[in-house]
């Protein structure tokens, strides 16, 4: 009979690891991790991927919501480009505080340029423009939270 202290494990408590996973969606948060005593918990949602239309939907216009005739509007639908934040973090469109943002709306950016900074885990990030384009929106507020994926910019893609 082990004795306090060794190595005695006491089994997983899945009730409250359900309820977990219930409250992560209800909130939509992208993790959620709980300790007490010597266990530890995370869970972490998986992003969300659309399943791909089948040949049959795209050709007969189905794709999407049943009962609906058109899809709901997307600026990707316009031939906006989305720049994504690929961490968790705040959005900082300055280098600084007091000094100007790194981008505006109507700015003309080249691919590699600096949009904005994604602080996480006390590094910052610097989000570069994937393409070269018009930035036609900014997306996030300044010093407010991003998450992972969350689009930050649309930048018109140049036409050449």
């Amino acid at each position: 009979m082990p004795e306090m202290g060794e190595n005695r494990r006491d089994p997983l408590p899945l009730r409250e690891v359900e309820q977990l996973v219930d409250l992560l969606r209800e909130s939509r948060v992208g993790e959620i991790r709980v300790r007490q005593g010597e266990t530890e918990i995370s869970v972490r949602a998986r992003p969300e991927v659309p399943a791909a239309p089948s040949a049959n939907q795209v050709a007969s216009g189905t794709q999407g919501v049943p009962g609906r005739s058109e899809p709901e509007y997307s600026p990707e639908m316009d031939r906006l480009h989305a720049v994504r934040s690929p961490v968790v973090g705040t959005f900082y469109r300055a280098p600084a505080p007091g000094e100007d943002a790194y981008v505006e709306v109507g700015d003309t950016v080249s691919a590699g340029q600096t949009l904005c900074l994604v602080e996480a885990m006390k590094l910052m990030n610097e989000i570069v423009a994937d393409i070269s384009g018009e930035v036609v929106e900014v997306l996030a507020e300044n010093a407010g939270g991003v998450e992972y994926d969350q689009p930050l910019f649309y930048l018109r893609p140049d036409e050449r």
